[in-house]
């Protein structure tokens, strides 16, 4: 979307401000022995005391989808993204790499936002690289967010640095626009080149996520039909903000 003027943007930064907070707390939360089901449960009771909505739980992608059961995305070891917490039986276990993606309506406006976080003690340097690279991926990526620059200039980027540390990034998986809905256009590839794509516009609201992985990029949905994971078991890593673009750069709502 594109805000409409200063009310909207007070209710997104709000919004995001808001949603940082819960997915700290969550993150906080991440320590072997936690279950999926009661990280969904604090995700959920937190939201209700702020007056907010979940934005994914519910969800419908198109028309004839089966509502999205959970309102946190709870993504372990070789889990991509998508894995519904509300519908899992995963209990934490020491070292595992743990992705939480959430979202929250404020005041009718979506943001979204997803953080990596190790379970206890690392299993590997490899898997500490995986978390930090996914980050330093989500920053150049944001670093390119300005107007008149494309989304093939984030996307180039965010592969930039997967290709840098030898990481897998599966292109059928993308950040997207979000604001009036939790997702919407522009698509936002972690992939790209310089100058091509969508022309991103002043006030406009873009949700970037970098996924990388130790191995391929090649994935599959699970028997759960929602979780995406990676067809050679390799570990997985995800991170996100919601950007508003301003005349000055970029604007990170989500911290």
């Amino acid at each position: 979307m594109i805000a409409r003027g200063q009310a909207d943007l007070e209710a997104l930064r709000e919004g995001g401000k808001r949603l940082a907070k819960h997915v700290r707390t969550l993150s906080a939360m991440v320590k072997p022995g936690i279950t999926a089901r009661e990280l969904e449960e604090a995700a959920r009771e937190m939201v209700k005391a702020d007056g907010d909505e979940l934005a994914f739980f519910g969800h419908k992608e198109r028309k004839g989808d089966t509502p999205y059961p959970s309102g946190l995305c709870l993504s372990i070891n070789d889990v991509i993204v998508h894995a519904p917490a509300a519908i899992s039986d995963a209990v934490i276990q020491d070292g595992d790499i743990v992705s939480l993606d959430f979202g929250i309506k404020h005041k009718g406006f979506y943001t979204d936002h997803a953080a990596t976080v190790i379970a206890g003690a690392p299993k590997s340097k490899e898997d500490e690289k995986l978390v930090r690279g996914t980050y330093e991926a989500l920053a150049v990526g944001i670093a390119q967010a300005r107007v008149g620059n494309t989304t093939g200039d984030i996307g180039y980027a965010v592969q930039k640095i997967a290709e840098k540390y030898g990481f897998g990034y599966p292109k059928n998986l993308s950040g997207h626009g979000v604001g009036l809905k939790v997702h919407e256009e522009p698509h936002v590839p972690n992939y790209g080149d310089p100058g091509r794509g969508y022309k991103l516009h002043e006030n406009e609201i873009i949700a970037i996520e970098p996924m990388m992985t130790l191995g391929t990029s090649d994935l599959y949905v699970d028997k759960d039909g929602y979780s995406y994971r990676t067809k050679d078991g390799s570990r997985a890593a995800h991170a996100e903000h919601t950007v508003l673009i301003t005349k000055d750069g970029p604007e990170i709502l989500t911290q």
